[in-house]
């Protein structure tokens, strides 16, 4: 039986597949214009680790469970900044770190706040959707995991930025 969360786990995956074929076709255009890959051995990890945390919630959260609504709602409404960030960087928007020499980092949308929007909007998501179906434990493992892998991605993309 297929209940709320694999309904929206499902949702979110599909979801994930179309922005990371988006982000290929802009990663080949970066690639094209001489841009050079960063932390090209730790990005596997990025989709092994979305993976699993949606597996998890597919996989782990009884079929029967209702959401926390308002939980729900917040996740939902995240979506939007995920949008605004992608549109802000346009064709530059990618789920690798490519530079391109001359490049002027972006002060759109909200970069013109953060300096790593989407590193903080999808820490939010990960810790967000498990709890909207009371599954603390996927929240914690995988917010702990991804709070691993994006201290190093950080300092990986700080570093080729010249920060």
């Amino acid at each position: 039986m297929i209940g709320w969360a694999q309904a929206v786990a499902l949702i979110v995956a599909a979801q994930r597949l179309l922005e990371l074929w988006h982000a290929n076709r802009n990663t080949r255009a970066l690639l094209a214009q001489g841009g050079t890959e960063h932390g090209r051995k730790h990005y596997i990890l990025f989709p092994l680790l979305h993976t699993a945390w949606l597996l998890s919630i597919f996989a782990l959260v009884p079929a029967d469970r209702e959401p926390i609504w308002p939980l729900l709602a917040l996740y939902i409404l995240l979506q939007p900044i995920r949008l605004w960030i992608i549109i802000s960087l346009g064709a530059r928007w990618t789920t690798r770190v490519i530079t391109v020499p001359d490049a002027v980092l972006s002060e759109a949308g909200p970069y013109r706040y953060f300096k790593h929007p989407n590193y903080l909007l999808v820490a939010l998501e990960i810790a967000l959707l498990p709890l909207a179906f009371g599954a603390w434990e996927i929240a914690l493992v995988f917010s702990l995991l991804n709070a691993a892998l994006l201290w190093h991605r950080i300092r990986v993309e700080d570093t080729a930025l010249g920060r």
